[in-house]
C-alpha cells in the first residue's frame, strides 16, 4: 500500500477492510462507513430513467434522506451478519483516473456487490451492481464486473458466478454477456406492480472472457479467505 494511504482501524482484525481491487480505470474497495454518503450522492444523481425500475425494490426513487438511511442500513447489516455460511461484500467503485491527487478522494460512481451462500461447499457467487448515469456507456460497468469476477475466480476459488436482470434491461444484460455470462433460464416476477421476466445468467471459468489487462489485488488475501470461511478444496 502506498505511503500515507489511509488504513482502516479494523483492517488488522477484519482484513476485508484492507482490500483494494484495481483495474485500468477503477478502484474497488469494500465499503467503509465514510463511503455511505458517497453512495447516496451517486444514487441521487441518477441511475436509470424515471419510468424504469431495474431493481427488485424501488429504493432508487426515494429521497436523499431515505436513500442515505437505506444505504447505511444495508452496509452495516452486511458487516454485522457476515458469517462463513452467508456473506455479502459491497464494493465502492471509484475512478483512478479522476482529477484528484489520490483515487481515494475521487467521488463514488457505483456499487458492486458479491454474495456467497455456503460458498465453501458450492463455490458459487451472485453479483449485483449499479453505476451512476453520468458514467454509463463507457465500458465501466463491464470493467467493475470483471474486477469481482477475476477476484472470485482467481483468489477465492469460485467455479460459478450468477447474476440477472429483467429481460428489457439490455444494458445490464449486455454488460453480463460481455464478461462471459450466458443465459441460464428465466423467472416471472411481479416488480413495481407489473409482471416482468427476469433473465438469469451464469459464468464459469470456461465461459469467462478474460480482459487484456490484469487485476491488481492489494490486501491480506489469506486473512480475507479466513474471514469469509474459505479453505482450500480437498
Amino acid at each position: 500500500m502506498p505511503d500515507g494511504a489511509p488504513v482502516h482501524p479494523l483492517a488488522s482484525d477484519l482484513p476485508l477492510f484492507g482490500l483494494v481491487l484495481r483495474t485500468p480505470r477503477l478502484a474497488l474497495r469494500p465499503a467503509w462507513d465514510e463511503d455511505i454518503v458517497g453512495f447516496a450522492d451517486a444514487s441521487v444523481a441518477g441511475i436509470h430513467p424515471d419510468d424504469e425500475m431495474p431493481f427488485a425494490s424501488p429504493w432508487s426513487r426515494g429521497s436523499r434522506e431515505e436513500i442515505l438511511a437505506g444505504t447505511a442500513a444495508s452496509i452495516w447489516s452486511e458487516g454485522a451478519e457476515r458469517k462463513p455460511e452467508s456473506w455479502v461484500v459491497s464494493f465502492a467503485v471509484r475512478r483512478v483516473d479522476a482529477d484528484v491527487e489520490d483515487w481515494r478522494e475521487a467521488p463514488i460512481i457505483g456499487r458492486q456487490d458479491v454474495r456467497g451462500r455456503e460458498f465453501q461447499l458450492l463455490r458459487s457467487l451472485d453479483s449485483g451492481s449499479w453505476l451512476t448515469s453520468s458514467h454509463q456507456g463507457q465500458g465501466l460497468g463491464s470493467e467493475m464486473r470483471q474486477a469481482v469476477v477475476l477476484w472470485a475466480l482467481d483468489h477465492l476459488g469460485a467455479t460459478e458466478l450468477t447474476s440477472g436482470a429483467y429481460d428489457w434491461n439490455a444494458k445490464s444484460l449486455g454488460t453480463s454477456r460481455s464478461v462471459g455470462y450466458v443465459d441460464n433460464g428465466t423467472k416471472r416476477v411481479v416488480i413495481d406492480g407489473k409482471a416482468q421476466v427476469e433473465q438469469h445468467v451464469r459464468l464459469t471459468p470456461e465461459t469467462h472472457r478474460r480482459p487484456p489487462w490484469s487485476l491488481q489485488v492489494t490486501g491480506d488475501m489469506d486473512g480475507i479467505r479466513a474471514e469469509l470461511g474459505i479453505t482450500p478444496k480437498a
